[in-house]
Formats: structure tokens, C-alpha cells, sequence
């Protein structure tokens, strides 16, 4: 009996039987099925490291090219603050020199006055000469006096000094020149200090 059933059981019946009587075993489990999406996750997070080294680095070389472009930057601003001094001292040596120039004459002639050995009017002669020569230095630089005796006083270019009672010319005329005013084109350098007449007459009228 038992050979019959080791027939049957090589028969295609019995296989098929057998086959469906096996066990259908443990379903496949999540872990196992995940496993072959990891390759492609680990690629993805390679490449965003790859694209963030990539933009560290470029970041660095703007950064460097950033300090060199602020190093030229401060040398050419120092280079032109320098050059901008020197300018300015150049200009005003030039200035002095310009101005000086215009006394040299004058003081050449104060030491030949004083190496000279004329008489006083020679002497009086010479001086006056070299007050003229002031006076046209001083206006070769736009300097000029301000006109006082006989003009009226005028408090923007005269100070006066003291009032002197006079009857023969005008109330508050200016009579007397103390000390030379000056002006420069338009600006005033110093006021004229001067002595103006108080004139009893018109001043009771």
C-alpha cells in the first residue's frame, strides 16, 4: 500500500497536490523591501555635499577676491590722500612765494637805506620811496587803503580815535589818518584808525 501512495504521489496529480499543501511562507517585509532605495538615497545626499563644498569654495574665492579689491582700494585712497598733500603744500609754497616776491624790492632798498650814508633828506627821500614801493606791492595782491582824510566817517572802515572840535569842516568828517586801514577787493583786512571833527554848529542845529 505504501508503494501505491509513492506513486500517486509522483503522478502530476499527486505533485500538484503536494505543491499546494506546502506552506505559502512569510510575506517579504518592509525592511527588505526599502533595501534597494537606499543606493539612490546615498547618491542624492553625495551630490548635495558635492553642491555645498562647491559653493564653499566659491564663496572663499569671492571673499578673497572681495579683501584683494578692498586692499587696492585703501592703497589707492592713501596714494590720492598723499597726493592731495603734497598738492596742497606745493600750492601754498607757491602762494607764499608769489606774495613774498612782491616785497623782495622793498626790502632791498630798507638795507641799502640802512647802509647808506647821505644826509637826512636823502635819507627822508628814500624812505618815502620805499613806502611807495610798499604800497605797489600791495596792490599788485588787490590790497588797497582805505581812503580817510576828508571823507565822511563811515563806522564799516573807520574807528575812531577821538573827536576833535573843529568849526571850519563838516560834523563827523574825518580829519586825521592814525593808522592806515586796508581791504582786499571788497573784504575788509583792518578798519582805519582816525581823529574826526565834532563841529559845534551843525551839532546845536
Amino acid at each position: 500500500m505504501s508503494r501505491k501512495l509513492h506513486e500517486e504521489e509522483l503522478t502530476p496529480e499527486g505533485m500538484d497536490a503536494a505543491q499546494s499543501a506546502e506552506p505559502a511562507g512569510d510575506p517579504v517585509s518592509e525592511n527588505e523591501v526599502a533595501l534597494p532605495a537606499a543606493e539612490p538615497q546615498a547618491q542624492i545626499l553625495q551630490e548635495e555635499v558635492e553642491r555645498l563644498r562647491a559653493e564653499r569654495d566659491a564663496a572663499l574665492a569671492d571673499r578673497e577676491a572681495f579683501q584683494d579689491r578692498l586692499a587696492r582700494l585703501q592703497a589707492e585712497f592713501d596714494n590720492a590722500r598723499k597726493r592731495e598733500a603734497k598738492e596742497r603744500s606745493e600750492f601754498r609754497d607757491y602762494s607764499v612765494a608769489s606774495t613774498a616776491e612782491a616785497f623782495l624790492p622793498v626790502l632791498d632798498n630798507f638795507q641799502l637805506a640802512l647802509a647808506s650814508t647821505g644826509t637826512a633828506e636823502q635819507l627822508r627821500m628814500g624812505v618815502e620811496l620805499i613806502v611807495k614801493q610798499m604800497d605797489e606791492a600791495l596792490r599788485s595782491l588787490s590790497i588797497t587803503p582805505i581812503e580817510t582824510v576828508g571823507a565822511q566817517f563811515d563806522p564799516r572802515v573807520h574807528e575812531a580815535l577821538e573827536m576833535v572840535e573843529r568849526e571850519d569842516v563838516p560834523d563827523h568828517q574825518v580829519i586825521e589818518e592814525v593808522r592806515r586801514g586796508y581791504r582786499i577787493r571788497e573784504r575788509l583786512m583792518r578798519p582805519a584808525l582816525v581823529r574826526i571833527a565834532s563841529n559845534p554848529k551843525q551839532t546845536q542845529a
